[in-house]
């Protein structure tokens, strides 16, 4: 069990990993540092002299997808023959296993579509949902004792509202950054939206997430879920310092090194949400508490 959790913090790891360099290879121009796929150009699977650096840095997140494919078979082979057996992390790694390819086929439409920013944002979601899973085989493998099943229903769909709206965020995320600069090539093409409109929205929003996870914290806080509200806590802080970071890259025109650090917050958010997501379920309410003894009424009492 233990190189069973090993594999599955490698699995979250990569994930992560490759969502930093693939924002490299957009920040840097190099998105069609490889003009085809699954080659590198018509006549070669690798990049040769006359691609220069951009076309290295293309193909080494090519070869990063082939170091998470492999964590992730190994990752599956490894769980399915772990005893005792765990069915929900088998099929969890199941997923991860077909998800890798899933999204490494996704990054070649990008390539033959020109870095259309419909396909890249898709692109970048599918990173996030691979996270997810990530972070939800990690929780599975894990050795925690149990907890208090104390939030309720309505505490419960708060929680389930927040992490949905998570992904909205950071899919509006996507589409303020297919309007901007960084597109990953100087002819890749842009959504057409204004980019002052779309990132004054995704700031709405990110602070209607702020609230509803305030409100979240507090909640669970308050029932008593104490390793709910823990993670609450942290990813309260994850949406400040995200925040933090899109505002000072907002003023000072998107250098890349801020720029980077929004991506890579987005992928601990993406972490941290799921986290919070799966140990509200896990303290949840699963039956009403049982209902106080019925005392005797005056129609009950009967004289004999």
């Amino acid at each position: 069990m233990r190189l069973v959790r090993g594999l599955a913090w490698a699995s979250l790891a990569a994930n992560l990993g490759i969502v930093l360099t693939g924002g490299a290879v957009r920040l840097t121009g190099s998105g069609l540092g490889c003009p085809t796929w699954p080659r590198c150009t018509d006549g070669s699977f690798v990049p040769h002299g006359e691609l220069g650096m951009h076309g290295a840095i293309e193909f080494g997140n090519r070869l990063l997808t082939v170091v998470l494919v492999a964590v992730a078979v190994a990752t599956w082979l490894v769980v399915r023959r772990a005893r005792p057996a765990r069915w929900a992390a088998r099929r969890t790694a199941t997923w991860l296993v077909l998800g890798v390819p899933a999204q490494a086929v996704l990054g070649g439409v990008t390539v033959l579509t020109d870095l259309n920013p419909w396909v890249v944002a898709l692109h970048f979601v599918l990173s996030m949902v691979l996270i997810a899973w990530s972070v939800l085989l990690v929780r599975q493998l894990a050795d925690l004792p149990a907890v208090p099943r104390v939030v309720p229903p309505s505490v419960t769909w708060l929680v389930r509202g927040v992490y949905g709206f998570v992904f909205v965020v950071l899919y509006l995320g996507t589409i303020v950054t297919g309007s901007g600069p960084h597109a990953g090539d100087v002819d890749a093409p842009r959504n057409g939206l204004d980019p002052a409109s779309a990132t004054q929205l995704h700031a709405d929003l990110v602070f209607l997430l702020v609230g509803l996870t305030v409100g979240a914290l507090c909640a669970l806080r308050a029932v008593g879920a104490a390793r709910a509200g823990h993670a609450a806590g942290w990813l309260l802080a994850v949406e400040l310092a995200q925040g933090a970071v899109g505002l000072v890259q907002y003023a000072t025109d998107l250098p890349l090194l801020l720029v980077a650090a929004h991506l890579l917050g987005a992928a601990v958010l993406t972490a941290v949400a799921t986290m919070l997501w799966l140990e509200t379920e896990a303290a949840r309410l699963t039956a009403r508490p049982a209902a106080p003894p019925r005392l005797p009424q005056r129609s009950d009492i009967r004289v004999v």
